[in-house]
């Protein structure tokens, strides 16, 4: 395949309104830090270092726009009215959680913006998106018509990219996007990504069927949901794996596959409490791909489901090097944890896997609330005509990198605490960086507020 193709990985920009709500059940650090205050500007500026860092590094990167937050459309539609300081006061003296659910800056975390097919894969040669329908917790059920018109002014050309419906959003098409979804393939490089790929679903639950799942917390994927995206794509059988998630890792705190597994071209680093049938899944990855797969197991003796949890160190971003090697982005908590990091240097830099290097991130604000360096990013591999075909300005560089950080010094607060929710002041501070930004990428029109809507 082109030796122009290449993964970029577009982060999530984190928004003006981050803050510790506690809001998703079966996340163990966003329930344990809910309530505490946020530090938006640190923050964003956590992930924009981030960012830059990897592109210095030599990696492709990209950004994503947050949300519009407060979403006052929503209170509205749930009886609150009147101006918008009445609507805010209103929720916040009478569900509190309504107001904290509606100020949720959750689409930081890109890995759950949509599943993304490359046109390596997809008969048609382009690209293909399907938003997430995110229905298991109704702070993100918010995202998915704001995610689509994202996505639909970023990837506009339609002789490159092919935009699918939101799946329905109900229990039995629970739909996560990318933070289930693994693409392995060939992997020789960064131009790997060019070679035609396995993809890894990998779904917590059967909707119409009667599997075993998890009895504390949530199984927000389904089988029948993974199916429907393959089906958009035009996937085929020999294209695709469908994997139970293992219940009682779920049970764990693990409510996203990307938190106790991570695959790049052909390696799959992953937690032996990952699948429900770990030997079957490896089994038929290799029984469809055209390369060897690299299985990188982690032993519960090494790191327990606990560390794993608390360290983040599956939600870890896997990258190719141009001489075939491959980079590990670890959070800050991999480093702090004696048994993870020992882990890290013994078994992953030992030899047998073409990982060599490990490099250490600080995304404290974002992991106090659940998500690490892969959950930050959506990963979507383009050739060098889909790269160029991207509307707006959206793909990183350093003139890019010092507007963005300008902009978050503009209209950041750094400090926010549950109870300044109710701020309309917060609410307009909002609205007017969400417009500059929308200029400073040049993506038009996709907010509510832009389109007329609240």
């Amino acid at each position: 395949m082109s030796e122009e193709v290449r993964e970029v990985n577009f982060d999530g920009l984190v928004g003006p309104t981050h803050n510790y709500a506690g809001l998703a059940h079966g996340n163990v650090a966003s329930m344990r830090h809910g309530g505490l205050t946020a530090n938006p500007r640190e923050a964003a500026l956590q992930g924009l270092d981030k960012m830059k860092s990897l592109m210095e590094a030599g990696y492709a990167q990209g950004v994503l726009p947050p949300q519009q937050r407060p979403d006052l459309g929503a209170l509205r539609d749930l009886g609150f009215t009147g101006d918008d300081a009445s609507v805010l006061a209103r929720a916040a003296q009478e569900a509190p959680q309504l107001l904290r659910a509606v100020c949720s800056a959750s689409s930081m975390w890109t890995a759950n913006a949509a599943t993304v097919t490359p046109s390596a894969d997809a008969s048609d040669g382009r690209v293909h998106f399907t938003a997430a329908n995110l229905q298991s917790s109704f702070h993100r059920y918010l995202e998915p018509r704001t995610t689509a018109r994202v996505l639909a002014a970023m990837f506009h050309d339609p002789a490159h990219f092919a935009h699918h419906p939101v799946l329905p959003a109900t229990p039995a098409f629970s739909d996560e996007g990318a933070a289930n979804h693994t693409r392995l393939c060939a992997g020789s490089g960064d131009n790997g990504h060019g070679e035609p790929g396995v993809h890894l679903f990998v779904y917590g639950r059967q909707a119409f069927g009667g599997q075993h799942g998890p009895t504390r917390y949530p199984a927000r994927q389904t089988l029948e949901a993974s199916q429907a995206i393959a089906r958009q794509h035009g996937l085929s059988d020999a294209q695709t794996v469908f994997a139970q998630q293992n219940p009682d890792a779920i049970d764990a705190g693990v409510f996203h596959n990307d938190v106790i597994a991570v695959g790049n071209g052909p390696v799959l680093l992953y937690h032996d409490m990952a699948f429900r049938d770990e030997e079957a899944t490896l089994e038929a990855l290799r029984a469809r791909m055209s390369t060897p797969l690299i299985p990188v197991r982690v032993p519960s003796e090494a790191v327990s489901l606990e560390d794993a949890v608390s360290t983040y160190l599956f939600n870890s971003q896997l990258l190719s090097n141009p001489d075939g090697s491959m980079t590990l982005v670890v959070p800050g908590e991999c480093q702090e944890n004696e048994t993870v990091w020992r882990t890290i240097q013994d078994l992953l830099l030992a030899g047998y896997n073409p990982i060599s290097e490990v490099l250490v991130k600080d995304v404290k604000q974002s992991m106090r609330n659940g998500g690490g360096p892969a959950c930050l990013r959506l990963r979507v591999a383009l050739s060098s005509a889909e790269r160029q075909a991207l509307g707006g300005r959206v793909l990183l560089d350093e003139a890019l990198h010092g507007d963005l950080t300008a902009w978050v010094e503009r209209h950041y607060r750094d400090r926010l605490a549950p109870e300044d929710l109710a701020d309309p002041q917060l609410a307009q501070e909002s609205l007017t960086a969400l417009d500059e930004l929308t200029q400073l990428l040049g993506i038009g029109a996709v907010y509510p507020f832009q389109l007329g809507g609240g």
